[in-house]
């Protein structure tokens, strides 16, 4: 069935690379329709460079580069660590989370090209053509969405670089071969590695491959200290100076990797049902996340802390499986900012190779931590120990009227 004439114009998500380049000279050819080029940034950084020039020379009528560092760590990030969210125990969601901010400002381009569809460079093996497409039908139901992988037959490498050589895309040869081997994504949140030699669970990766961290063994002897001020479970300061969210994500991204912290390797279950190993780089998430635990353990309820222990499974997958815009993770997240009001102070972590240990914890404000009633010496009656046995016998009853049905 002819392709052409279906499509008027088209957005593209355009990174640049190989892959993009020539599905934006695929779509021109294919479906003989205007394609406007679009790429997030994202904290990427030079991945970004002569993206403008390379989408024109190759056919885009336009291209649109939208910072949105601030926006991403702000509406995304931050509510995401709020709920103390990782995909099973180990997996910081960075490349899951920046999904829908992606597909959110794609949108945003459709609207002002007056676009009538989208298209992606996700493969059909994994989880991006599905955070992509969920997102887009979310804010945009009628919107048509074109995913190449899964339409042409150009699924080698050979096939890519015969592709481009025909139809006159440029190919940076001698950058090729000093390029990464690996498929990666990068972000203020993380960097992630795929491919070459990580496709074998067993082999280690090499120390080369990590570009954020050193290793551990090659950090600093000396550990270093940061005082992170917290204001409604979200990071307001680094030492006492006032940052956006951005900012503290850079700064904690530079003393984290300096440090060796952050490296990962995890074989993780994709949502489109196979497994998949991957390397991650998250410096600044993993030192959010155990210091926002420790401003939750001093200052949240008992309850609510077990509460939202309870959901943040749920509200990992949701993001990881590409959800973050369904009415479900909305309801979720209500109820964590909730809980949010009173994650109210500071935590001072030291950082020293690849471990992130909390040095201190104080919450002038909201603190529920009563010395008097937690000492261990002398409580001037505050504590009143007796109590303690009917509070046992009565919760003991049930196993008690167990055990004699089974003697």
């Amino acid at each position: 069935m002819s392709k052409q004439g279906t499509v008027k114009k088209a957005v593209l998500a355009y990174s640049g690379g190989l892959d993009t380049s020539i599905i934006l000279k695929w779509l021109i050819e294919e479906y003989n329709c205007e394609v406007v080029a679009y790429s997030a940034d994202l904290g990427q950084g030079e991945e970004l460079d002569g993206i403008p020039a390379k989408a024109e020379k190759t056919g885009a009528s336009a291209c649109h580069i939208l910072d949105l560092r601030e926006e991403f760590a702000r509406d995304f990030v931050f509510p995401m660590f709020r709920a103390n969210a990782i995909y099973e125990g180990r997996y910081f969601l960075g490349t899951s989370i920046a999904r829908p901010l992606i597909s959110k400002a794609q949108m945003d381009v459709v609207k002002l090209e007056g676009a009538d569809a989208v298209s992606h460079g996700a493969t059909g093996k994994g989880n991006d053509q599905v955070r992509f497409e969920l997102g887009a039908y979310a804010l945009k139901p009628d919107v048509k969405v074109i995913a190449p992988w899964r339409e042409w037959d150009l699924l080698s490498r050979e096939k890519l670089m015969n592709y481009a050589a025909e139809h006159g895309i440029a190919v940076d040869f001698a950058k090729q071969g000093k390029k990464s081997p690996y498929s990666m994504d990068a972000n203020l949140l993380h960097i992630s590695y795929e491919g070459d030699i990580l496709e074998d669970p067993w082999n280690e990766p090499e120390e080369d491959m990590w570009r954020w961290t050193v290793s551990p063994e090659a950090a600093p002897d000396e550990p270093t200290y940061v005082e992170l001020e917290y204001r409604h479970g979200d990071i307001v300061s680094v030492n006492g100076e006032a940052m956006t969210p951005a900012a503290v994500m850079e700064h904690l991204n530079r003393v984290g990797g300096a440090n060796g912290i952050g490296r990962d390797d995890i074989v993780e279950n994709r949502y489109v049902g196979m497994k998949s190993r991957g390397c991650y780089e998250t410096p600044a998430g993993t030192i959010m996340l155990k210091a926002h635990r420790a401003m939750e353990s001093l200052t949240l309820d008992r309850e609510a802390a077990h509460l939202k222990d309870d959901v943040m499974p749920k509200y990992a997958s949701m993001v990881y499986n590409g959800y973050w815009w369904s009415p479900e993770r909305e309801a979720l997240q209500a109820l964590i900012d909730q809980t949010q009001r009173v994650v109210n102070g500071t935590v001072r972590m030291k950082l020293y190779k690849g471990n992130v240990i909390v040095a201190g914890r104080k919450s002038p404000t909201h603190s529920l931590f009563d010395e008097s009633i937690a000492t261990f010496e002398d409580d001037a009656g505050a504590y009143d120990q007796k109590d303690a046995e009917g509070f046992i016998k009565l919760n003991a009853l049930r196993l008690r009227v167990g055990a004699r049905r089974k003697s």
